[in-house]
């Protein structure tokens, strides 16, 4: 399909009149400023400060400055045209560990931050936890130890009644798989460590603090919206054979039904209980109660199908995952898949009360380059966002209550344990200077946005 048929098969007037336009983005990967106004270390300055750990060597100490540069950032999704904006708060910058109040600091950077966003007009959407626990509740036993939660929820208070007078939208967790699974399982993400026990709790530990969250977050803010990210993923057989058919089912059941039974009342999966056995979670009485609070929204963050075969000798899941060669994919390897968004989306609503359902994150990485004319010209993701927002109309269409879309990322920064090897911004970041260039995905974006590629 040529750019010409691509633009043409989109438009803002697709889209409700109160949609949502945004960006993603969060503190670690861009604030920076990692000894600065109080802020204590997360687990991920412990593990991107140990050698092996981030591929490129690299840390988030200075990521994109964005703590002194916070203004230059707003202006850009203003410029956008964009109508909100989502963020992460740094538990670290909030708590040290050492003085029980809070640090007013933090507190204060934070205010400017909404009040900056309100005055460009974009509604503060705030991610209360994405990745970065403090290092001194890590060494306290992290979301193994169940005073972590009692910990998580003195922070949310805080934070919330601090801010709750002008931020509306609150998500509680991002990605919980995610803190969980790769943080504790396979080991890619902080803290590092490799055991399903351990993972499989610290992820109960993590949704029963997002079910105590709820309740705390709705006394301290008038009309508050609140609900969870989650990464989900539809789970394709690798074959048409039974035994893949059939791998497909026991994959999902860990990987999206874990979360969304167990959010939404149903408790965990049998299936998922029977295959992890005695490394199952300890579930005190009322946590799955907690769980299954009633929220206002469920975010989706979707970036890639995946593709599982039958693997008997592979604990617990007997499933591996599989890379077709025959599909278009990033740079970073991700497939490429809009069909895999409507399917997600649309099996969502349609198995699950969600209620309002958001895109919170979707996104690609490519390897961008300024040109001689100073513009970043990634064609690439430019296609990606379309046809991954034509898959948002699709989705609506079949029935899911999206309400808004938030692009991964409004700049470039440091993803994770890839350091500054990916690039998913709509905003191009040369490091050494911290210049910031739109790139021609962000003008389309704003064009779309504005309504300004109307047919």
């Amino acid at each position: 399909m040529t750019f010409n048929d691509l633009t043409k098969a989109i438009s803002r007037s697709d889209f409700a009149n109160d949609f949502l336009w945004g960006v993603s983005t969060s503190a670690y990967q861009i604030e920076g400023a990692a000894d600065i106004g109080g802020r204590v270390p997360s687990i991920w300055d412990t593990f991107s400060a140990t050698p092996g750990k981030v591929r490129d060597g690299s840390t988030g100490a200075v990521a994109c400055d964005h703590y002194h540069r916070w203004e230059e950032d707003l202006d850009l999704a203003q410029a956008m045209g964009l109508n909100s904006y989502r963020f992460s708060i740094a538990w670290t910058r909030i708590f040290n560990g050492v003085d029980e109040q809070p640090n007013p600091e933090g507190l204060a950077f934070y205010s400017r931050l909404v009040d900056g966003m309100l005055a460009r007009g974009l509604q503060p959407w705030c991610t209360l936890y994405h990745w970065d626990l403090p290092q001194y509740l890590q060494d306290q036993g992290g979301w193994e130890n169940r005073a972590t939660i009692d910990a998580y929820l003195r922070y949310v208070d805080v934070t919330t009644t601090h801010l709750g007078g002008r931020v509306k939208h609150w998500i509680t967790h991002n990605e919980p798989w995610c803190t969980a699974m790769h943080g504790n399982w396979d080991g890619m993400h902080a803290p590092g460590n490799k055991s399903l026990p351990l993972a499989l709790q610290v992820c109960h530990n993590v949704l029963v603090s997002h079910g105590l969250a709820v309740p705390v977050i709705r006394a301290n803010v008038a009309d508050a919206k609140v609900g969870i990210a989650l990464s989900l993923h539809p789970i394709k057989p690798a074959s048409d054979s039974a035994a893949d058919q059939e791998a497909v089912v026991r994959h999902d059941a860990l990987r999206n039904r874990w979360f969304l039974d167990a959010l939404y009342g149903r408790g965990y999966p049998e299936l998922a209980l029977r295959l992890v056995g005695e490394d199952a979670p300890m579930v005190l009485p009322g946590d799955m109660e907690a769980i299954g609070v009633p929220c206002d929204f469920l975010g989706v963050n979707y970036y890639f199908p995946e593709v599982v075969t039958n693997a008997p000798d592979q604990y617990p899941l007997r499933t591996a995952i599989v890379h077709p060669q025959d599909r278009q994919r990033t740079d970073f390897g991700w497939e490429v898949s809009p069909q895999g968004l409507v399917d997600l989306m649309a099996r969502v609503a349609r198995e699950y009360p969600t209620g309002d359902l958001y895109v919170t994150e979707n996104g690609s990485s490519y390897d961008d380059h300024v040109g001689a004319d100073g513009a970043v010209d990634d064609t690439a993701r430019r296609d990606y966002l379309i046809r991954h927002l034509v898959a948002v109309r699709d989705a609506i269409a079949a029935g899911a209550h999206i309400k808004g879309y938030f692009a991964w990322s409004l700049l470039d920064n440091f993803e994770w344990s890839e350091g500054y090897l990916r690039r998913f911004g709509l905003t191009y970041v040369d490091y050494p200077t911290q210049r910031r260039t739109v790139k021609q995905s962000g003008h389309w974006y704003s064009a779309l946005v504005r309504g300004q590629n109307q047919q």
